[in-house]
């Protein structure tokens, strides 16, 4: 007996603070009637992240970058598959809210902004009260604001032993090629707002397809590269101090053996402890990312963390 993969979607609880008030975003679906959080069926060749980003947008109109994860709910289907539903919390300002575009449609018919309480009780599916419940107890712990540091490995380049250059001159490969383009809507959907990269070639190539998506210029530096002549971790300690004292999302593109070392700084400017999880979370392949989700509240603290690969063909 074969099998079923799981149904696999993504989506958000969008959130915003109208007078002081916390309201979040349910849709009615036209066909169903019923009430949700928006989200929408993974596509060939997403990561969930972008397929949260691109369904929210799709859906509802609102623009968002995803904040924290909100863990995933699970359901049998009517054709009797599974189905697994990734959430994230994202906040939007007033002004993003109100400008959304929105019209009915054959898939949503309306939009509704509702209090906590409100919306629990509007929910059609208990499913959506859980994810609810879960910003809930974020919110309250003061972790509903949060800002990302990425952690990027460059995409595969060309194998060493083949190289005739030096080390840092290797290029991707064309499949590194395809991995670079692949992630970068992925790692975009976080709203980064600064990239730094290793100065090594692989790196610089490796971010040039999210630096085209999201408009940022990247800067180039030997402090985050394996053939620094120096121990980078004094940098990075001082680099991510800085990211994190200013609130800014940023990715960080470099090599295996840097990783762990961005991962760990980040742990201690959010006044977190490494544990065997942060170290799964540094293990990274070619062009995999950890996003490291720190809290924007008064005390820097770790809210979570999540890891993702580019979908292949």
């Amino acid at each position: 007996m074969t099998t079923q993969l799981p149904v696999l979607a993504a989506g958000a609880l969008v959130w915003r603070e109208t007078e002081g008030e916390v309201r979040v975003l349910l849709v009615e679906r036209t066909q169903h009637r019923d009430h949700s959080l928006p989200k929408g069926k993974l596509d060939p060749g997403e990561t969930l992240p972008q397929c949260a980003a691109r369904e929210i947008e799709e859906e509802t109109g609102v623009r968002i970058a995803l904040g924290a994860p909100l863990g995933t709910t699970e359901y049998r289907l009517p054709d009797g598959r599974d189905k697994v539903v990734y959430y994230w919390q994202a906040f939007v300002d007033e002004e993003e809210a109100e400008r959304a575009p929105f019209e009915p449609n054959d898939e949503i018919l309306e939009l509704l902004w509702l209090s906590l309480d409100a919306a629990k009780a509007r929910c059609t599916y208990e499913h959506d009260v859980d994810v609810i419940e879960r910003f809930e107890e974020r919110l309250a712990a003061g972790h509903a604001h949060t800002f990302p540091i990425i952690a990027l490995r460059h995409a595969k380049a060309a194998n060493p032993f083949n190289w005739e250059g030096d080390d840092a001159s290797r290029p991707l490969t064309d499949r590194g090629e395809r991995q670079s383009r692949a992630v970068a809507p992925g790692v975009a959907a976080f709203g980064p707002r600064r990239i730094v990269t290793s100065s090594a070639v692989r790196c610089r190539q490796t971010v040039a397809p999210l630096a085209a998506l999201t408009g940022i210029a990247p800067r180039a530096t030997a402090e985050i590269s394996q053939e620094s002549s120096v121990d980078p971790r004094a940098a990075l300690e001082a680099r991510i101090a800085k990211a994190v004292r200013k609130r800014r999302g940023t990715v960080l593109c470099s090599h295996a053996p840097i990783i762990p070392e961005i991962v760990t700084a980040v742990v201690h400017a959010a006044n977190g402890l490494e544990s065997e999880r942060t170290h799964r979370a540094s293990m990274l392949h070619t062009a995999e990312f950890t996003v490291l989700h720190v809290s924007a509240g008064d005390t820097p603290a770790l809210v979570a963390l999540e890891t993702h690969a580019p979908a292949e063909p």
